[in-house]
């Protein structure tokens, strides 16, 4: 899968993430409460930027995750705007810099928009290996109200099934560039 989705054209990347920002624009924008996770796209990721831009435009307050400094595999959400200054973190992926800021915390995002490498429309997500968003999120087993946890995918990256650890937190639901799905698995997502 992360083979397939590194074959995408430079153009066809960029197609894609604005076909996924309209799918976003039309179905969540609606109903957004102001506080947006995002990610920094790496390894043919459907870019979510040009999203965060328009995000960004209409008042909501965007998020990129930054490597919590002492808790095992957790996530930060600092404020992302066109000022941020942005430095590599220990994997290579661009993170917030700005020490004064405070993060927000993850039960206060509205939504998280999240990489993956795999999804099926039950809420199975194939991560990177790490669990950074599997143990950032794993209050949502008890609470699974907020935030809607969203995967960005190329549809060419959906499988049928995927096999969920215990750990492991499921999608609300996942945007491509073709259509907004609604995991069926999901208590959370809202029926559109």
């Amino acid at each position: 899968m992360r083979s397939k989705r590194r074959q995408f054209t430079s153009q066809q990347q960029q197609q894609a993430a604005l076909d996924m920002l309209h799918q976003w624009r039309e179905k969540y924008l609606p109903q957004c409460d102001g506080h947006l996770g995002i990610y920094w796209p790496s390894d043919g990721e459907i870019d979510p930027l040009p999203l965060a831009e328009y995000a960004r435009s209409v008042g909501i307050r965007v998020y990129l995750p930054v490597l919590h400094p002492w808790r095992a595999r957790q996530l930060w959400f600092l404020p992302f705007t066109d000022r941020t200054v942005l430095a590599p973190n220990r994997f290579g992926i661009p993170e917030p810099q700005d020490q004064h800021c405070r993060p927000i915390k993850a039960q206060q995002l509205g939504q998280v928009l999240m990489p993956l490498v795999a999804f099926d429309r039950q809420g199975g997500r194939l991560g990177m290996g790490g669990g950074f968003y599997d143990t950032t999120f794993a209050f949502k087993h008890h609470h699974p109200q907020r935030p809607q946890l969203i995967g960005l995918a190329h549809s060419a990256q959906e499988v049928a099934s995927l096999t969920l650890a215990p750990w492991d937190v499921p999608l609300d639901g996942v945007i491509t560039e073709r259509e907004w799905i609604v995991c069926q698995g999901s208590r959370s997502a809202k029926p559109f």
